[in-house]
């Protein structure tokens, strides 16, 4: 007899009791703002990546905003951003009145293209980036992405900024714990651990570690770390943070116009227990990341994501691509189908330059990004979390091939063609 049908999120949250004992001794403590857990976790994560200075804050938004100000980007200048992102890469350079070059993603790993992205600088450079409006701006830095959790190369990464006389921040929001390395008898890189100027963290609901909001940005440069945490607390000179302590003094001086965005003790309180459990969640979604392969991989209808071996991938997402040319049904009637199936997906994502304002405000045409505009209609992303239970996997996987099997296109053989 067959059961009773499995609602799948496309997320669930593994909390446990430590994370909600944590939570209990933080209200009890009366400390609830920026103190003693704050701290405690700036050090621990800083530890496990191998960063020499860690900045506990709201979101990764506010990390790339306060890395971009702090390497001092303003107007007149201009980011290489990757058009596979979500807003929040793009729009903090916006922040800072810079431009934000778009670059098109590789076919294959959907990470920035490097050979575009010389493209870009060549046509920048000679005034005929559409994008540029006219006006001259001094290429300053690149914000490579690391997609759903693979890491772009580094040795890449390192040979295209120096090519270019580029500072690099790193969009890490999916990529905790996360690693790459040149080769196999080559040390592991972790992400986080330098040697680029800032990288920045995720801790929201869904990302691999969460504080239900909240991010991390980490920097080996002392000068850079100290202007962020300067600038996360309005501009404050240093002994504001510690103005409430025993030791502490109820003056301050306002040294720059800065930004509230720093993170809680309630917040850090779960951050500290995810943290400690950080690998064991990254096996549960190695596991699920197998199984879907191991059920999958059969279908000639569907690409799956690949596995190299010289990363360590976190699995934030695990992103199927349709081949259409296979199938006889869309990518937005596929995620329908599978939502009518109680199944969450989603899409990563819809490129920036397909978005009204990049459209309307510097004229970023579908064809200026080809491979983006291309692949994003083909993309699904597919529930990815520890928690996931088998019969979950299997309403996943089930609700996959049997659309598949429904809507597979049979090819027109030579025989049942009518002369």
């Amino acid at each position: 007899m067959q059961g009773p049908p499995v609602n799948v999120p496309f997320f669930r949250p593994d909390l446990e009791e430590a994370e909600i004992s944590e939570v209990v001794a933080t209200l009890r403590s009366g400390w609830l703002t920026t103190g003693p857990r704050v701290g405690r976790f700036e050090a621990a994560f800083g530890e496990a990546v191998g960063a020499q200075h860690a900045l506990a804050v709201s979101s990764c938004t506010a990390a790339m905003h306060l890395a971009l100000e702090a390497l001092g980007l303003e107007a007149g200048q201009a980011v290489l951003v990757p058009t596979m992102t979500f807003a929040a890469t793009a729009e903090v350079v916006r922040y800072q009145g810079a431009l934000p070059v778009l670059v098109d993603c590789d076919p294959v790993t959907l990470l920035i293209d490097w050979d575009d992205a010389a493209r870009k600088v060549a046509a920048l450079a000679s005034g005929t980036l559409p994008a540029a409006r006219g006006e001259r701006h001094r290429l300053v830095g690149v914000i490579p992405v690391h997609v759903g959790g693979e890491m772009v190369d580094y040795g890449k990464i390192e040979q295209f900024a120096a090519e270019h006389g580029l500072w690099v921040v790193e969009d890490a929001a999916h990529s905790f714990p996360a690693a790459w390395r040149a080769d196999a008898e080559s040390p592991w890189r972790w992400c986080g651990g330098g040697p680029f100027d800032a990288t920045c963290f995720s801790f929201y609901a869904n990302k691999t570690i969460t504080t239900g909001e909240g991010g991390m940005v980490t920097t080996p440069n002392s000068d850079l770390a100290t202007r962020m945490r300067q600038m996360a607390l309005h501009g404050l000179s240093t002994d504001a943070w510690g103005r409430y302590t025993a030791k502490g003094s109820w003056d301050y001086r306002i040294l720059a116009p800065g930004y509230k965005y720093n993170l809680t003790d309630i917040a850090a309180a779960i951050g500290l227990h995810q943290l400690s459990r950080a690998e064991a969640l990254r096996q549960g979604r190695v596991a699920v990341a197998s199984a879907y392969r191991d059920a999958l991989r059969d279908l000639e209808e569907l690409e799956l994501p690949r596995e190299p071996a010289d990363r360590v991938h976190s699995w934030h997402l695990f992103p199927i691509r349709l081949c259409l040319d296979r199938l006889q049904i869309s990518r937005d009637d596929f995620l329908a189908s599978l939502r009518e199936r109680g199944i969450g997906t989603s899409v990563h994502w819809r490129p920036l330059h397909l978005h009204p304002y990049y459209q309307e405000e510097f004229g970023w045409r579908p064809e200026d990004l080809p491979h983006a505009t291309a692949v994003w209609e083909r993309l699904v992303s597919l529930p990815i979390f520890p928690t996931m239970t088998e019969a979950e996997r299997c309403a996943v996987v089930g609700g996959i091939r049997d659309l598949v099997a429904k809507h597979r296109r049979v090819p027109v053989r030579t025989t049942d063609v009518v002369v």
